[in-house]
C-alpha cells in the first residue's frame, strides 16, 4: 500500500511542478509520465488487495482457532464434570468454570473478529480514498487538456479567418 501512496504522491508533484500555460490556470503535464505511474499503480493496488484479503483471510483463520480452543476447553470442562459429579461444590465450580472459559472464548473471538473487520475496512478505506482522489485529479486534467486544445483551435480558426479577409481585401 506504502508503494502505491508513494506513486500517488509522485503524481501531486508532477502536477505542483508543471509549468502553467500562459493565460490560464493550467498546466501542462508529460502525458507518458502519467500514464506510466498509472499504470504502476494499477500493477501494484492488485497486490495492496490481495494482501487485504490475506488479512481477512487470517482473521477468519483465528476465529476458527479460538472456536476449536473454546470447544476443546469446553470438552476438557465437561470430563472434568464427569469425574467430579459425586462432589457437590466440586461439580458446581467446574461448570462455574466452564462457562466462564467459554465466555471468554467467545468474547476474545468477538474482539479479534472486530479488531480484523476494523482494520482491514480502514485499509479499504484508504485505497478508496486515494483512488478518488486519483480519479478527481485525472478528471481535472483531462477537462483542463480537453479546453487548451479547443481554445487554441479556436484561435488558430480566428488567424485563419482573419488571413482570408486580408486577402479579400487584396
Amino acid at each position: 500500500m506504502d508503494a502505491v501512496l508513494k506513486l500517488l504522491e509522485e503524481l501531486e508533484d508532477i502536477i505542483d511542478s508543471s509549468r502553467a500555460v500562459p493565460f490560464s490556470s493550467k498546466v501542462a503535464v508529460d502525458k507518458e509520465e502519467i500514464y506510466e505511474i498509472i499504470n504502476e499503480i494499477k500493477t501494484r493496488l492488485p497486490n495492496d488487495i490481495k494482501q487485504s484479503k490475506f488479512i481477512v483471510q487470517e482473521r477468519n483463520k483465528i476465529l476458527l482457532d479460538a472456536q476449536k480452543e473454546a470447544e476443546d476447553l469446553k470438552a476438557q470442562t465437561q470430563e472434568k464434570i464427569a469425574k467430579l459429579v459425586d462432589e457437590h461444590e466440586i461439580t458446581k465450580q467446574a461448570y462455574e468454570h466452564s462457562a466462564e472459559i467459554v465466555e471468554n472464548g467467545r468474547r476474545d473471538a468477538r474482539e479479534m473478529r472486530i479488531g480484523a473487520t476494523e482494520y482491514a475496512d480502514q485499509v479499504l478505506a484508504i485505497a478508496e480514498d486515494r483512488m478518488k482522489k486519483m480519479l478527481d485529479a485525472i478528471r481535472g486534467e483531462s477537462v483542463q487538456i480537453d479546453d487548451f486544445f479547443n481554445h487554441s483551435l479556436d484561435v488558430i480558426y480566428q488567424n485563419r479567418q482573419e488571413l482570408k479577409n486580408i486577402n479579400n481585401e487584396r
